[in-house]
């Protein structure tokens, strides 16, 4: 028999289970924007209750990953112009900073991991892995946060991580050829910084988002 404590447990096992597996097929857009979503369809795919995929939804209506009305039911979300604008702005002004800080102050094994991610990124180009260079995108500027151990900035960064990683997921879809362009670019952002030219690497980080970011507009 379960006791109260362990039936809780369960319960909040199965809501977490439920909001991870619906987050990763949103993020992958396995879901694409616009779908529309049913709790007794989605109960069905994972195999679970309504009750723990209610609480899953709750959870990314309030990250904003779909919309919930008693009119149109659950829709996946399609991120605005204007959110798109904001997450990009909160980047550069974060990464401008952050790469200014710490250039020049890497260390050895800190630059080896930088050049595994670049290497990975490398590979993944190589075969058109938009998936897995789009994970790799968004290790390698959480990389550079994590480095400079400014918790607030790697919190914020976080945060921002799941929008991000559709975002760009949505950007080297529509743009393969990007792939290769987007590794050289964050190559030459590790170079600069390992060299210490904090303004350099500023500046190729200003630019490296600023194309995402004209890009994403224009469309």
């Amino acid at each position: 028999m379960i006791g109260a404590s362990g039936a809780n447990g369960e319960r909040t096992l199965l809501k977490d289970r439920a909001y991870d597996e619906l987050k990763s097929l949103i993020l992958d857009e396995t879901f694409s924007p616009g779908t529309f979503l049913s709790e007794r369809q989605l109960a069905a795919r994972l195999g679970m209750s309504k009750t723990p995929i209610r609480s899953a939804l709750e959870r990314l209506e309030a990250e904003a990953f779909v919309a919930v009305s008693p009119q149109q039911g659950i829709v996946v979300r399609e991120f605005s112009l204007r959110e798109i604008v904001d997450l990009f702005d909160i980047r550069m002004a974060l990464e401008t900073f952050v790469a200014q800080s710490l250039a020049g102050r890497l260390n050895s094994e800190q630059i080896a991991r930088l050049k595994a991610n670049i290497a990975g990124q490398q590979r993944a180009a190589a075969v058109a892995d938009v998936k897995e260079a789009t994970r790799l995108d968004a290790d390698y500027h959480l990389l550079l946060c994590d480095f400079l151990d400014n918790r607030e900035i790697l919190n914020v960064m976080r945060g921002l991580r799941d929008k991000l990683y559709r975002v760009v997921l949505g950007l080297l879809r529509a743009d393969v050829e990007r792939l290769s362009s987007n590794c050289k670019e964050h190559e030459a952002i590790a170079g600069a910084l390992i060299k210490g030219r904090g303004e350099e690497a500023a500046r190729r980080i200003k630019e490296h988002l600023e194309y995402g970011k004209r890009f994403l507009v224009a469309r």
